[in-house]
């Protein structure tokens, strides 16, 4: 079992920045490749980044790339995502996730077994 939870969001300017975190409980976090996804108002939850159980391998969508950055902390079962040059249309309601077992990065959300409860971002213009 695990479980995430996200912390970091708020309201900030746009070109402003700010730091995802996720917090996990229990020990498959090290050994579970994670996700981070958003879901905007009237839109459907749609793949941002992930990472890797090691943290070697790291995937964006296009929207996001050279922008966000996804990272983690083994040791603190931690998860991160820096998002600089942030733009309204960023604005959401961010959620981490975790896969279970050995499975490796994937954008495809229904692979994602553990969810956490939300972080809302709102970029003003």
């Amino acid at each position: 079992q695990v479980q995430l939870v996200e912390s970091g969001g708020g309201l900030v300017q746009a070109g402003g920045s700010l730091r995802l975190s996720c917090a996990a409980s229990g020990r498959t976090f090290r050994t579970s490749a994670m996700g981070w996804f958003r879901q905007g108002p009237g839109k459907e939850r749609e793949f941002v980044a992930t990472i890797s159980w090691s943290g070697g391998i790291t995937y964006y969508t296009d929207s996001v790339k050279g922008r966000f950055t996804i990272s983690r902390d083994n040791a603190k079962n931690t998860v991160y995502l820096q998002m600089n040059s942030l733009k309204p249309e960023d604005t959401a309601v961010y959620y981490c996730a975790a896969r279970t077992g050995l499975g490796g990065t994937t954008t495809d959300r229904r692979l994602y077994s553990y969810w956490g409860q939300g972080a809302q971002v709102t970029v003003s213009s």
